[in-house]
């Protein structure tokens, strides 16, 4: 196990060709990781998510050693690793691909980087072969390989842990996708790196096989204790899996934190529309007393840590946030939205309505029970959680929150003699 630590990384690519005659674009070169300072804490399960081309797998791929940066450093266990070549890493990557050498078995596959992780000399690579080539025969006439035993131990625990052991002479042609995924968790797990590294593994799988590999994926982790790095795009996997969540975008670290921080209170615009499904509802709001929000020509009450700090922001137009299930339908008052249900997504244990307010013409999204009648076209009122507002100015940056609080010391009374 080991710490990760990126300090002030950068990647630039040469600038991209086209047009005519193969010519350069003119756009200058590509920069896609900007100065990038992140730590992963030693056992750590590290969630990378952003828009493609944000710099995910190019993360990635930099600590893998597939790819050099062009300026800061990369730290595994306080160990500098930039100028290493990728086997004297410690890590092993597990792609989207699966990346299993279509004519090994399984066994082998797993085995694969343990067979190469120290260098043999001709001898001793004929001794290997031999015993693996005599293991079917008698006893006596076996060619003794004290390595080879080593290695075929190490695959029976893996096949062992991820229920394997009946596939282990199979081609890869012969696996589903579910099983080929777990042969390659294998061959990282077999050499049992300081660092895990797993570029968006179960997007290939279906939507059930994926929920039961993801599982399987977490208890491993957790057994092991193996800090890992793991890309996706999937909203669940990201709020699931990870102990933190890094959010990238534009080569730029825009929040790092657990799934329920990141969710409940984005760092900016950006962070508050890509986490979360469905995403956050944004409407502009007028701070029009301490503590009051002013959206049309209504107003609502704001409750939280935000309250305090709107005191200073008094006149001031925000950008206010709303998470789906923040909104209720109710009755109409005068402290409600008016608006027309445009969209109904029956999902079983719940409903998600899509409603357009009827001043503004704005489009929010709201979580209902699934007992709820409720049609395209009807008119509803929806109530607002005023402890579900979020704030956010016109940079799109989050308002800072007060600061928490310190708790009181213990009253020291005078010792009396």
């Amino acid at each position: 196990m080991a710490e990760v630590r990126f300090q002030q990384v950068g990647k630039t690519y040469p600038p991209r060709r086209g047009g005519s005659g193969g010519t350069a674009a003119g756009t200058g070169p590509v920069e896609v990781l900007r100065q990038l300072d992140l730590c992963i804490q030693d056992g750590e399960f590290l969630v990378l998510v952003g828009p493609s081309g944000c710099g995910k797998s190019t993360l990635l791929r930099l600590l893998a050693g597939l790819e050099s940066p062009s300026s800061g450093e990369i730290f595994v266990a306080d160990r500098p690793v930039s100028r290493l070549r990728p086997a004297q890493r410690d890590v092993a990557m597990v792609f989207q691909s699966y990346a299993l050498y279509p004519h090994l078995s399984v066994a082998d596959n797993i085995g694969f980087g343990l067979r190469r992780s120290h260098p043999r000399s001709p001898l001793q690579q004929l001794q290997d072969s031999l015993h693996r080539n005599s293991r079917q025969l008698p006893e006596g006439l076996r060619v003794p390989s004290a390595r080879e035993e080593r290695v075929e131990r190490r695959i029976a625990e893996v096949a062992a842990t991820l229920e394997l052991e009946a596939l282990l002479q199979r081609l890869p042609k012969e696996l589903s996708g579910g099983q080929k995924q777990r042969v390659a968790l294998g061959r990282a797990i077999a050499r049992q790196p300081a660092v895990f590294l797993m570029d968006e593994p179960l997007s290939n799988l279906d939507a059930k096989l994926r929920t039961g590999t993801r599982a399987q994926i977490v208890e491993l982790q957790r057994r092991l204790g193996t800090t890992t790095l793991y890309v996706t795009h999937d909203q669940v996997e990201a709020m699931t899996m990870g102990h933190r969540i890094a959010v990238l975008n534009g080569g730029h670290l825009q929040q790092l934190g657990t799934p329920l921080e990141l969710y409940q209170w984005p760092s900016n615009l950006f962070v508050a529309q890509f986490i979360g499904s469905p995403p956050m509802n944004l409407l502009p709001v007028q701070v029009c007393a301490p503590g009051q929000l002013l959206v049309g020509g209504q107003r609502f009450l704001l409750e939280g840590p935000l309250e305090a700090v709107s005191a200073s922001r008094v006149g001031q137009t925000l950008t206010g946030g709303l998470r789906p299930e923040h909104l209720k339908l109710s009755p109409a008052t005068n402290r409600n939205l008016a608006a027309e249900v445009s969209h109904v997504e029956a999902l079983g244990n719940e409903q998600l309505l899509t409603c357009r307010l009827l001043e503004g013409s704005h489009l929010l999204l709201v979580r209902a029970s699934p007992d709820q009648a409720v049609s395209v076209g009807q008119s509803v009122h929806l109530a607002v959680d005023p402890a579900g507002w979020r704030l956010f100015d016109r940079a799109g940056e989050a308002l800072a929150l007060p600061p928490a609080p310190k708790e009181r010391s213990a009253v020291q009374l005078p010792v009396l003699g």
